[in-house]
């Protein structure tokens, strides 16, 4: 994450550097990104980047968890919205997701994110639902208070739901970028994947 003197920065200068970012990131992956052009962009000294970032990959994550941390309340509202119901708040968060990177001046940066994501990418990408202290999120709170309709009894087992649908999510969120999927097309397919885990996936006998 970025350091303090970062965040010291007024806001019309911080917001050239973020901009910076987000045109270097949209021009290449984070391995081809180039730290002198993004300080060309920004208009600043090489050596004040550092001041701000460790290094580019510390700059990128930034722009990944901002986005991630923008859909943390929306997650938790719709989940709200929904008494408690965690496959429709996944399902209108993904398809929120594909439409608002669809178009506008943040779809190549997640094309290239996407179609070069690792697992560190991921985990900050997935923070509006998946924290290094899951259990005091504000989501998972929310779900554990309003799971009377999941089949669980604990919150350890509330904490591997989550785990699996973010993992759910994730992986068509990539596979729907990589392919171009339509939006409705992409959607459809991520629903079946979720009725299949609603319902389960062995017969009664």
């Amino acid at each position: 994450m970025p350091k303090q003197t970062f965040f010291n920065l007024d806001g019309a200068k911080q917001g050239k550097l973020v901009k910076a970012l987000m045109k270097e990131f949209s021009r290449a992956s984070l391995h081809e990104a180039s730290i002198s052009n993004i300080v060309k962009f920004a208009e600043i000294p090489r050596g004040s980047f550092y001041q701000y970032f460790e290094d580019k990959e510390d700059a990128f994550l930034y722009l990944m968890n901002a986005y991630g941390q923008e859909n943390k309340k929306r997650f938790a509202a719709k989940l709200i919205e929904t008494d408690g119901d965690l496959f429709a708040t996944f399902a209108y968060i993904y398809r929120w997701i594909l439409k608002d990177l669809a178009n506008g001046d943040k779809s190549q940066f997640f094309k290239n994110a996407f179609l070069n994501m690792n697992y560190k990418m991921e985990r900050t990408l997935s923070n509006y639902v998946e924290t290094n202290d899951l259990e005091n999120s504000l989501p998972f709170i929310t779900a554990w208070r309003l799971q009377h309709n999941l089949a669980i009894s604990t919150k350890k087992e509330l904490v591997h739901v989550f785990a699996i649908l973010v993992s759910v999510t994730m992986h068509n969120i990539i596979h729907a970028f990589a392919t171009q999927l339509p939006v409705e097309k992409a959607c459809d397919n991520y629903q079946i994947e979720l009725n299949m885990l609603k319902k389960g996936l062995l017969k009664n006998k």
